[in-house]
């Protein structure tokens, strides 16, 4: 097949850095010859939606998607992967208009099944029952963005309450660290500079392999080429001293640290199943701080769980307000099908959990506010990105401070040393450059 009559496919994720790093793993797998890599904004041949169903709002969205990109290429294949596609392959496969549904491991072989598919025969959907014994598929994004998201690890052991992610991604299970090493190689042969590691529940690396997450770090910041490793997520649990006396040590690794707390109240934290209490959370940003005083610092918090009462998610709310936090991340509850949390009494309404969102959210500005005055002064090192954004570069600090400087493009992917300045309008922060 010539260059010409290639057909256009374009790709379009919702949800975790992990998808994005598997969809673009998942877009490396289409022949070049026969394919033609277009935005999904574009009109296409074929419309592949990777999707999240963390949430019954990303349920939706997911939803939306499907829909829109039906409407605007009704002539085009539409093929639905991912987390949702695992767990409802069925409602996906219900909408008029999709013709493919495949499950989490399936998706990686989805050129396979398009190059014999034909538009309007009957939706085909394989998605295999997840297993235990289920391999890991590496993935890795590049070329779409400055930074590459590397999956170190997949599934989860877990069981919280709340959750469908283990029903969807299966076991807790990591690939050899020799193998992510060559993946690293592989970036660093891109020209990429920053790696972010990604995964279900990456701090629990090696159990498959009898390693530990440090065991990995030490090998991969001896790899050419990539200056800058940050962690997506950490458990409070599995962030042990060791991890965090390694980041601090190593001048590749970031400070910075996004640890899901998700309640602010122990009871609440042992109706949701979670493996820690608050005190646990305490200790381990006040290592991080003593180690680190200009780390940044996120979190996740579910509000309105079934039994917060009104006096619980107070006592949450003043945990949070003492804690040094540059952000929160903070998720209404949303009711999962084949969750423990179904069945629990004392459910929140809908109006409480938005009220309390609300007040979360406040909190997350005042505390992210906090934390760019205290940074004004401190000199960083800036990875810029490769998009202009209304006439100005911007970047992230290593602390994950975004900021913004007068359009240049020679900047683009370079790291520079800079010095933060003051808080803009846009809320970045602007910088000198000082080399």
């Amino acid at each position: 097949m010539n260059f010409h009559t290639r057909k256009r496919v374009a790709f379009h994720t919702l949800g975790c850095k992990l998808n994005f790093a598997e969809t673009s793993t998942i877009s490396r797998s289409f022949p070049e010859d026969k394919y033609e890599k277009v935005p999904a904004s574009q009109k296409a041949d074929i419309f592949i939606i990777n999707t999240c169903s963390v949430t019954d709002a990303a349920d939706k969205k997911c939803r939306q998607a499907i829909r829109k990109f039906i409407n605007r290429s009704p002539d085009a294949i539409i093929a639905v992967v991912g987390c949702y596609a695992q767990l409802k392959p069925e409602t996906i496969a219900s909408i008029p208009g999709v013709d493919l549904v495949l499950g989490i491991n399936e998706r990686f072989h989805i050129a396979d099944y398009i190059e014999s598919f034909k538009k309007n025969t009957p939706c085909l959907i394989d998605s295999g029952n997840i297993s235990p014994s289920d391999k890991f598929i590496p993935s890795f994004s590049a070329g779409d963005r400055t930074r590459s998201f590397l999956k170190i690890q997949d599934g989860c052991d877990y069981g919280c309450a709340y959750c469908t992610i283990p029903l969807a991604r299966g076991s807790s299970r990591n690939p050899e660290i020799g193998d992510l090493v060559n993946e690293t190689r592989k970036i660093a042969a891109k020209g990429i500079r920053e790696i972010v590691l990604t995964g279900v529940n990456i701090g629990d690396f090696g159990k498959t392999t009898g390693d530990s997450l440090t065991d990995l770090l030490q090998k991969m910041v001896e790899v050419p080429g990539i200056e800058r490793f940050r962690i997506s997520s950490i458990e409070p649990n599995l962030i042990t001293n060791e991890v965090i006396d390694f980041i601090s040590n190593s001048s590749k690794m970031l400070p910075h640290f996004h640890i899901p707390l998700q309640s602010g109240s122990d009871k609440i934290l042992g109706l949701m199943r979670r493996r820690y209490r608050r005190d646990l959370f305490r200790e381990r940003i006040s290592k991080i701080k003593t180690r680190l005083p200009y780390a940044g610092i996120g979190t996740d918090i579910i509000t309105g769980f079934p039994g917060e009462s009104e006096a619980d998610f107070e006592d949450a709310f003043s945990f949070l307000e003492t804690l040094p936090l540059s952000y929160l991340h903070v998720f209404p509850y949303s009711e999962r099908p084949d969750t423990y949390a179904m069945k629990l009494p004392d459910k929140v309404s809908q109006h409480e959990k938005e009220i309390r969102s609300k007040k979360l959210l406040e909190l997350s500005a005042g505390k992210h506010r906090e934390f760019l005055e205290k940074n004004i002064g401190q000199k960083a090192e800036v990875l810029f990105e490769k998009v202009k954004n209304e006439g100005m570069i911007t970047g992230f600090t290593g602390n994950y401070i975004r900021v913004e400087y007068p359009w240049h493009s020679n900047l683009a992917e370079q790291i520079k040393k800079v010095q933060l300045k003051d808080i803009s309008s846009s809320g970045r922060m602007s910088i000198d450059i000082i080399d």
